[in-house]
């Protein structure tokens, strides 16, 4: 097979490898807007009256989120870390050996001319096969993952168990980049605390992301034709 052929038949496989190099990852879509809370018409101005409905202040009303637009403050504490080891080791070992049949008594045999350089001469059916395997594999994984801070969300939506679920967004911008951190999740009332703020830890489902993008955050992303070369469609 020469080269050009070769080409040709690599050719389609390179194509393809090199759109899903380029295509990304499918990404769920998650809103982190601020959720208004509804507006509700004031009710009219009533003349000669103390008490004025829609203007009251509360001296014991409880100041940590409830209702939708609501603020939380949520006090980012992750720290995961994960290892894993894995060791294979197999071995096999085979061996057969066949000897020569007799026929009515006497061994099988049979001749071979003698050849210029002395081989041949008479041969038995005789024989004997040796076969070893072994396999050896070892893997070592470890990942560590940290993140503190804060961020302050707003509440999108009261289910029906009293429940809350929670989104937001935070932009820094600085002079190669921005950097943004976003959250959301469902927190439950009882996990607030007096100064309205909840753990980063006590909220369910909770999807965090920290990324960036600018000049600093494209020099740590590997470019599309060495995604190709790293993915599975790379035959050699």
């Amino acid at each position: 097979m020469n080269v050009q052929r070769l080409f040709r038949l690599l050719l389609p496989v390179l194509a393809l490898g090199l759109a899903s190099g380029c295509a990304t990852r499918p990404v769920h879509e998650v809103v982190y807007r601020p959720a208004m809370p509804p507006v509700v018409p004031e009710p009219p101005q009533r003349d000669g009256a103390i008490y004025q409905e829609g203007r009251e202040v509360s001296l014991f009303t409880d100041l940590k989120a409830h209702r939708v637009g609501d603020v939380l403050t949520i006090v980012l504490q992750e720290k995961t870390q994960a290892k894993k080891t894995a060791q294979v080791k197999t071995s096999k070992d085979s061996k057969v050996s066949l000897p020569n049949p007799t026929v009515l008594g006497k061994p099988t045999r049979f001749d071979v001319p003698l050849l210029p350089h002395g081989r041949g001469g008479p041969h038995t059916l005789e024989t004997n096969a040796d076969s070893s395997n072994t396999f050896e594999g070892k893997g070592d994984s470890t990942q560590s993952n940290s993140l503190t801070g804060s961020i302050t969300v707003t509440v999108a939506r009261v289910l029906p168990n009293g429940n809350l679920v929670v989104q937001g967004e935070k932009w820094l911008t600085i002079n190669t980049g921005e950097e943004y951190i976003r959250i959301s999740g469902i927190v439950r009332p009882a996990d607030i605390r007096p100064d309205n703020t909840v753990l980063s830890t006590q909220v369910a489902d909770a999807r965090i992301t920290y990324s960036g993008k600018g000049e600093f955050a494209d020099s740590n992303r590997m470019g599309w034709l060495a995604r190709f070369f790293m993915s599975p469609l790379w035959p050699f």
